[in-house]
């Protein structure tokens, strides 16, 4: 069966009963849309203050292939293993977008018997947070055309706005644009474009803030633009758009509570891509979990040299978050891809492109131990094509590694497939205090951070940037010294080439552009060609969705 057909057989029970039995919350703390969905409410995430955390671990995985890895599989996998095993355990999920739902990548619900549900929901509208965030976004564009319209007393420089439009769609015909056309009367014509909703600094605030009021606060702090003299900020707080945005915000910043095909709970909440932003779920997620939980398994997008890196030198330092251990996912055909084989031919037996690809898997495996400082599982997410020799070759490379490595076959048995993995886990966290290492210091420049990256993470020689981009990063030294960076980069490659497969090593880092994210605490430096606005592929996912007149909905996947 698909995962969707899975899905589908599911037999969800109500969210409100269920998250009562679990973990005794009252209804009246939730707010239910429908029978299998809810939101927590603030109220109640502030009672838990005085309660002990759990442990947290976190799963990433190699550079991604188009074979797929696993990563959300995982997570729900080894969450529901853990409570298998008589353990508190709740997994804590990012919301998926619906540019690659209706794209190429697919959602992000997990998979074969290791998913959480309702899918369809969750990978479509869901509880309206994106749409909040979009229109939160888009309010903020249309109150600086129209502050510009009315007058512009506040001397904003139409040449540099950094606040483009942002909408939740791969839309590549939306990157440039003309605003204002028609005449005076439609505001002033400028150029303008549009990002994906989880590149807004809106999503990223959204997943950092730990309050309302922490919320307006960041919102506040968007720079929007310069002024006329093409250094002074404009602040959206300049054009009283905070209160409003916050307003919009209400209810897209409570955690969503759902649940896994073995009916243990997961929280699903924000949503930011890891190759253009932080890609992390929220921090009030992730806190509500650790009150509520013995284990919290949350998941970093794409591979453990964006999402982890970030995890640990953006969410886990502004949040003072202590990891425990780190399970980094692969699978045999992703390393034969990364070894040089073609897609259609992954499912053949490959010792020697095995073996070759494994570089990508030790690169990334190093950075963890090394650089993060973290005790790290290798999990096999096990494929039926995977032959016992291939299995072995991987398994006995690892040991020579130094690393645990483990076969979980969650995504055909369900939680029944992960208790090896869980177990090693276990045997990790329960015997070492939290806590990691971060890969470069706060009081470095931005241009410092940035190579400290790419030298250390990326096995690069350097990085280069032009003089403008130099120069900007230096000007942004003075005011947000202590800033962390987001580097926008391929998820493909460790380098900016997502041609170059495995684990390159000697490249240069080319810095295209900078942007500052003041409300969310972070300067963004994009990597080589990278898009904040996707495209489709030649044949969408799109194309194979469908609805029946039962509402029944196939094809997501």
């Amino acid at each position: 069966m698909s995962d969707i057909e899975i899905a589908q057989k599911a037999k969800m029970q109500p969210i409100i009963g269920l998250v009562k039995e679990h973990y005794g919350i009252d209804a009246e703390h939730l707010d239910p849309f429908g029978h299998y969905k809810a939101k927590l409410s603030l109220e109640y995430v502030a009672s838990l203050a005085d309660k002990p955390d759990g442990k947290l671990i976190l799963v990433t995985a190699i550079s991604p292939t188009p074979a797929g890895e696993g990563k959300t599989t995982t997570t729900v996998g080894l969450g529901d293993a853990l409570n298998r095993m008589g353990k508190k355990a709740i997994m804590c999920l990012r919301e998926p977008s619906l540019g690659p739902c209706f794209g190429m990548k697919g959602g992000a619900a997990g998979g074969g018997y290791s998913q959480v549900v309702p899918m369809e929901d969750i990978n479509l509208h869901f509880t309206g947070d994106f749409h909040a965030i979009g229109v939160a976004h888009n309010l903020l564009a249309a109150l600086i055309d129209n502050h510009i319209h009315h007058g512009n007393a506040l001397d904003i420089d139409p040449r540099r706005i950094q606040w483009k439009r942002v909408v939740d769609m791969n839309d590549r015909a939306l990157r440039h644009i003309i605003v204002g056309l028609g005449g005076a009367a439609n505001g002033y014509l400028r150029e303008d474009g549009y990002d994906i909703v989880v590149a807004s600094e809106v999503m990223a605030i959204l997943c950092l803030a730990t309050s309302r009021v922490d919320l307006k606060d960041r919102l506040g702090k968007i720079v929007i633009g310069y002024k006329s003299d093409k250094i002074t900020p404009v602040y959206a707080s300049d054009l009283h758009a905070q209160g409003a945005m916050a307003a919009l915000l209400k209810d897209a910043i409570k955690p969503n509570l759902v649940q896994t095909l073995e009916n243990n709970i997961a929280i699903i909440h924000g949503g930011p891509f890891a190759n253009i932003a932080h890609g992390c779920n929220t921090v009030t997620a992730t806190k509500t979990a650790l009150k509520l939980a013995d284990y919290v398994i949350t998941e970093a997008g794409f591979g453990a040299d964006l999402g982890a890196e970030k995890f640990i030198d953006i969410k886990c330092r502004m949040a003072d978050l202590k990891p425990s251990a780190v399970v980094l996912v692969a699978t045999i055909r992703a390393l034969k891809f990364h070894g040089g084989v073609n897609k259609d031919d992954l499912n053949q037996e490959n010792l020697a492109a095995l073996e070759k690809g494994f570089e990508n898997l030790e690169r990334h495996y190093n950075n963890i131990t090394q650089h993060y400082g973290l005790p790290c599982v290798v999990c096999v997410n096990h494929f039926t094509f995977d032959t016992e020799v291939e299995l072995e070759l991987l398994q006995a490379k690892c040991a020579v590694l130094g690393a645990r490595c483990v076969v979980s076959k969650h995504w055909a048995q369900g939680s029944a497939g992960a208790e090896s993995l869980a177990q090693e886990v276990i045997n990790i966290v329960d015997h070492r205090e939290p806590g990691c290492t971060f890969v470069y210091d706060e009081n470095l420049s931005a241009w410092d951070k940035i190579e400290t990256i790419a030298t250390k993470l990326y096995g690069a020689s350097g990085i280069s940037a032009s003089a403008k981009i130099k120069a900007q990063l230096n000007t942004w030294d003075e005011n947000y010294g202590k800033f962390p960076v987001c580097i926008a980069k391929t998820q493909m490659s460790f380098s900016t080439n997502p041609g170059l497969k495995g684990a390159p090593s000697g490249h240069t880092i080319e810095i295209s552009e900078v942007r500052l994210a003041n409300g969310a605490g972070f300067i963004v430096a994009i990597a080589g060609d990278m898009m904040t606005m996707p495209g489709l592929p030649k044949y969408p996912a799109a194309e194979r969705i469908d609805i029946d007149d039962t509402g029944k909905i196939t094809g997501l996947f």
